[in-house]
């Protein structure tokens, strides 16, 4: 974890395409609170208001480097905000000096409003659980296929395995890595969770 210096000038708004079809999704940080516009709804929060906030590391197959926050407010309302905005058909364009200065500044912002917000990152326990279980099940399967095939002398298929076993840890190793579950402070956001 480190600390981030907030820099109000620029980080006061941030805005991203969630589709290629719909208007953009616009936030502003205002002295009242977060201001939002999403699919012609709009609303805004005061930094009080806001209950929790959940960072996590989120990859999809457009784009393997995306981060999500997940912002609640007390009494209802959660809203996504994501570090990356469609371009193309086949581009999704990072955001992400834009989405970590306006992050930054928004956890500046509560903190300044004497917010008692649940600040996490990474996914739920539960969730994390499921997917070490599934990890080992899946470590398992994959060392006995690898004993199996050296035991038969069928080199080709141990140094699949191992290529595959290697490619997949190199891909799933950091979802898993940024996304273990922990909470935070104001002034200490996880720069793993941040691009």
């Amino acid at each position: 974890m480190q600390l981030f210096e907030a820099r109000p000038a620029s980080a006061t708004s941030y805005a991203y395409k969630a589709s290629l079809i719909g208007s953009a999704h616009r936030f502003e940080l205002t002295d009242e609170g977060l201001s939002w516009h999403i699919s012609g709804r709009s609303g805004l929060w005061r930094y009080d208001e806001i209950s929790a906030i959940r960072l996590s590391f989120r990859p999809v197959s457009m784009q393997q480097h995306r981060f999500r926050a997940d912002v609640s407010r007390s009494g209802g309302g959660r809203i996504a905000i994501l570090s990356t905005s469609w371009q193309t058909a086949a581009l999704m364009a990072p955001q992400d000096n834009d989405f970590r200065s306006f992050i930054v500044e928004l956890h500046a912002r509560m903190a300044q409003a004497g917010s008692r917000a649940a600040l996490t990152a990474g996914l739920g326990r539960k969730t994390y659980a499921v997917v070490l279980a599934f990890l080992a099940v899946l470590t398992a399967a994959m060392t006995g296929l690898l004993i199996r095939a050296l035991m038969i002398g069928e080199l080709a298929g141990a140094l699949f395995i191992l290529g595959f076993a290697a490619l997949f840890a190199w891909q799933v190793g950091g979802f898993v890595r940024r996304n273990q579950p922990q909470s935070y402070s104001f002034d200490r956001v996880p720069r793993a969770l941040l691009p």
